[in-house]
């Protein structure tokens, strides 16, 4: 059974939402052909925290077919040129997180790819309420994408929002997935759809530089401890190589990061991309739900 949060809870998400969706604004205007990705990253996390609030996660910039979890590493030298972009961002005050996304096609091919996802996280949002079944905003957002002639990613989906925790109940699919989970009043969500003239999947590739902590267990090398030590400070949320590497060298780093991994202490999130290689769009925002409905939170330019 959900428990609603407290006043405060909901002040700080609705503060901490309107950061997220400034933060996202500032970034979409710094995104241009010879950005580079990690000034860009870097940009926004700073914003974040200059408007009061901190990142409840690393900026993920994914390009083209890879639709999550590409973080910038301290040296990353990517640059912005021709690519579908997607920036997801969220900062969080008190551990209220908010999440959001936009995408940006700076390739001028795809601009009925980038309305469907923008589309279909708006429509989904009417559908939205308490007593309102997952799956129907699900099916929903599968019939605004499909409109377009595209695909929903069918293995990603929206989420929960609580304190200190960016995924939770409930699981806000991007298709009739037949889930039988009820939104109720005092839930925040995000809704995320994820579109693609491809195959509608997306699988893990490379390896991961985004992760967070998963339970304390005991680790044998100074290193690991020394590591572990910084990652308590993020409080459960996700993380980033990028975020430590002014504490720790490279090699106490990986070192530590590998152990803490082998123990189960930490998980990792590799980038994501679509299986056909296919490009992918993405939008997202967070909401409240109200007794009457929802309320947009990541409020921008909607």
């Amino acid at each position: 059974m959900f428990t609603k949060y407290s006043d405060e809870e909901y002040a700080n998400w609705r503060k901490a939402s309107i950061i997220a969706a400034k933060a996202r604004e500032y970034g979409r205007l710094l995104i241009k052909p010879g950005a580079k990705l990690l000034d860009v990253s870097e940009a926004v996390e700073d914003k974040i925290r200059k408007l009061g609030a901190l990142p409840a996660f690393p900026a993920q910039i994914s390009l083209n077919n890879t639709a999550a979890h590409n973080c910038a590493d301290p040296n990353d030298t990517t640059i912005l040129e021709d690519q579908v972009i997607k920036l997801d961002c969220g900062a969080h005050i008190g551990g209220a997180v908010a999440d959001n996304a936009v995408c940006v096609d700076l390739s001028g091919k795809w601009s009925d790819l980038i309305k469907a996802s923008r589309e279909a996280c708006l429509t989904a949002s009417k559908v939205a309420g308490p007593g309102v079944c997952v799956t129907d905003v699900g099916r929903e957002i599968d019939r605004v994408i499909a409109s377009y002639g595209f695909r929903a990613v069918r293995n990603l989906c929206g989420h929960g929002l609580a304190p200190f925790t960016v995924h939770t109940y409930p699981t806000i699919p991007n298709f009739d997935s037949g889930d039988d989970e009820i939104l109720e009043e005092g839930m925040v969500i995000a809704i995320e759809p994820f579109a693609t003239p491809g195959t509608g999947l997306v699988q893990e590739i490379d390896k991961a530089n985004i992760f967070m902590f998963q339970k304390k267990k005991p680790v044998r090398s100074p290193y690991a401890r020394e590591v572990l030590g910084e990652i308590e400070l993020f409080q459960g949320l996700p993380f980033t190589t990028r975020w430590l590497s002014s504490k720790f060298s490279a090699a106490k780093l990986t070192l530590g990061l590998r152990e803490l991994l082998a123990a189960g202490v930490i998980r990792q999130y590799p980038p994501l991309t679509e299986v056909s290689k296919n490009v992918v769009s993405q939008y997202e925002n967070s909401w409240l739900i109200t007794a009457n409905g929802c309320e947009l939170l990541t409020k921008g330019d909607e």
